[in-house]
């Protein structure tokens, strides 16, 4: 997996998502950090709610995403 900036990258924000995420194919999470913060969202409502975890969080977070 690599990762690639959104096409719909917030001005603030650099956000990324997962290369087996295409835009014609199934949607994903984006991801985007900032100082100490890992910011999260669906790619298919860039302007919905959004998660903002801590880098500890998010690092306990990756191995349960990562198992699908």
């Amino acid at each position: 997996m690599t990762l690639k900036p959104s096409a719909g990258a917030d001005g603030k924000l650099e956000w990324i998502k997962s290369s087996h995420s295409s835009d014609d194919g199934p949607s994903c999470v984006e991801v985007a950090t900032a100082l100490a913060i890992v910011h999260v969202r669906d790619s298919k409502d860039p302007h919905g709610p959004r998660l903002a975890l801590t880098p500890a969080t998010w690092t306990t977070f990756l191995p349960y995403a990562a198992q699908g």
